[in-house]
């Protein structure tokens, strides 16, 4: 199989792109870098079946031909991380809405496969935990641009659900939750890579609001592992699918646990959402999935437990 990866340069995108050239496929990636970076498949140059390709899918002449040239296609570029959705609003929206109808218009000319990254984002402010991916979905006021990347995603999902119904477009969305390990990096707000940095550094380990909000953190290598069965699942066509774990922590217990394991004596520094991000930001308290259409589908058991992807990123960081 040749798979294009859009956003291929990004953190999952770079650590997919490992999966499939071990299994034996050819991988294609279109990133312009915006939040990916070269260092994520620096690695990678010079295997065999391996190409990259610094543009946007906005290039929709050379998105056409990459996906002409491919037998699925993996679309993960977007606007990703709370500091830049509250801060480039704008660029948010653009970016994720557009970006998918495009790779969806190229994809239905000859029925290519496409996989579309959703988030867990998208249940918004709901309180029926765990999550299940037939929810209902609970956004924030429009007002609050902290729900723009969750609004955006879900209507990518939305859009390629209706190419899937009307036009027969194979289509699979996954919603991401949490997922972290090894490369990925901190600067637009992911909290685990914040975290050990702080640690390691000394620094006072930030935690914002109160820390009792609770999240579930899946290894990277399950999730690839994930999709690379899901692509293969005719039953997972035209689904919507978690990928995730259910080991839940609060953030303040996950600051705690980071700061033992790296054994270093930093203070836990608490500060209010509105100075992190901008006023009235409001955050989801849980964030946890429902597994059990995943694991009718393929099987799926994660296989890391959150100890293991602390340390792991823990040594990634010292390395560095």
């Amino acid at each position: 199989m040749r798979a294009l990866i859009t956003g291929g340069a990004g953190f999952i995108g770079s650590h997919l792109s490992e999966g499939l050239l071990e299994g034996g496929d050819e991988v294609l990636i279109l990133d312009n870098l915006s939040t990916g970076s070269m260092d994520n498949i620096s690695h990678l140059k010079g295997c065999r079946g391996f190409e990259y390709f610094i543009d946007s899918v906005n290039n929709e002449p050379l998105l056409a031909e990459l996906i002409d040239r491919s037998d699925a296609v993996f679309h993960f570029a977007a606007a990703v991380g709370v500091k830049l959705i509250v801060y480039q609003p704008v660029y948010t929206i653009e970016t994720n809405v557009h970006g998918t109808e495009v790779v969806l218009k190229h994809a239905n000319k000859k029925k290519k496969l496409v996989v579309i990254a959703s988030t867990s984002e998208v249940y918004g402010k709901s309180e029926d935990v765990p999550f299940r991916e037939d929810s209902d979905l609970v956004m924030g006021p429009t007002p609050k641009h902290r729900w723009a990347y969750a609004c955006s995603k879900a209507i990518d999902e939305f859009l390629a659900l209706a190419y899937w119904k009307e036009r027969k477009l194979p289509v699979i969305i996954v919603r991401f939750f949490n997922t972290v390990g090894p490369r990925q990096t901190g600067q637009y707000g992911m909290v685990i890579p914040n975290f050990v940095r702080q640690a390691l550094a000394g620094e006072p380990i930030t935690v914002f609001g109160d820390g009792q909000q609770s999240r579930a953190f899946t290894h990277v290598a399950d999730v690839v592992g994930a999709l690379l069965k899901l692509i293969k699942e005719p039953k997972a066509i035209g689904q919507v699918i978690n990928i995730g774990t259910t080991e839940e922590i609060s953030i303040l217990n996950l600051a705690e646990r980071v700061r033992d394991l790296s054994g270093s004596k930093s203070a836990i520094k608490f500060i209010p959402y509105d100075q992190a991000y901008e006023s009235g930001f409001e955050d989801m308290p849980r964030r946890v999935p429902a597994l059990a259409k995943v694991e009718g589908l393929i099987g799926y058991s994660p296989q890391h437990g959150l100890d293991d992807i602390l340390i792991q990123v823990i040594d990634y960081f010292r390395k560095k």
